[in-house]
């Protein structure tokens, strides 16, 4: 149906959910594509190349994360004793605050492999096959997606917590789609991340299975949800319908 055509998917992804902003492909490897240009400014997280690259592709490296400790090490990226010193300077007063215990840290996933770059792009313009591709979506948009998740996975997505970038090797180290409910870093550092807003992640390689039930289950929800509107209108009416009688009355 879309044969890997990531312009076609990142469309109907945007039309069916209704997404306020464009999917966004990450893809890690260790050959900069042609062409690719650096971020054009410094980040103090790098999950704010996710609100960046909606606009246009980049390469990273390690050092363009620099400023993101925690996120150096959720990617598995090469890390300075400068960073190292900042990771262990956040673990202990996340620590002392309790946000973050020992045992939580043995949960935070990090990724498996490691890339020297990390390329940025919305999806519509990816120059390598995405090896995560979020959508930044409301609670109506991820019933969808929780759907889709139920008849590609046969599983539930998990809903993650902190930190935001865990969601990343999430994904990639289980091959299966994630719910990021982001962190309060996340949410200081991204403007498009609102309080009616989380991330829903996908892995590449699934991405066109998802866009095709993304397909059904939109046209289904949307049928279903006048055939419960005729339901409401006619209880409310003092009706007693059977479930013939709305399905008659939906035409």
């Amino acid at each position: 149906m879309f044969d890997n055509n990531y312009s076609k998917i990142s469309k109907h992804l945007t039309d069916c959910l209704h997404l306020s902003q464009s999917p966004v492909a990450i893809c890690f490897t260790d050959i900069v594509p042609a062409g690719l240009a650096k971020p054009r400014a410094t980040v103090p997280a790098g999950c704010r190349f996710w609100q960046d690259s909606a606009h246009g592709a980049f390469v990273t490296e390690a050092s363009d994360h620099s400023m993101c400790a925690i996120g150096v090490h959720t990617q598995n990226l090469e890390s300075s004793p400068a960073q190292q010193q900042d990771l262990h300077d956040a673990l202990h007063i996340f620590g002392e605050l309790g946000y973050v215990t020992p045992d939580d840290l043995a949960l935070i996933p990090v990724l498996k492999v490691h890339a020297k770059y990390i390329v940025y792009s919305p999806l519509a313009e990816t120059p390598l096959s995405p090896d995560v591709v979020l959508l930044l979506v409301s609670v109506g948009q991820t019933l969808i997606l929780s759907e889709a998740t139920q008849q590609v996975e046969n599983r539930n997505a998990p809903a993650m917590g902190r930190p935001a970038c865990a969601v990343v090797p999430q994904v990639m180290n289980t091959g299966g789609a994630a719910l990021s409910l982001g962190c309060c870093g996340a949410r200081a550092y991204l403007d498009v991340l609102t309080d009616d807003v989380a991330i829903f992640a996908i892995p590449g390689v699934k991405l066109e299975a998802y866009a095709q039930r993304i397909t059904i289950l939109t046209k289904a929800n949307t049928m279903l949800f006048k055939f419960h509107e005729i339901r409401r209108r006619a209880v409310a009416a003092g009706q007693h319908p059977t479930i013939k009688d709305s399905l008659a009355a939906l035409g």
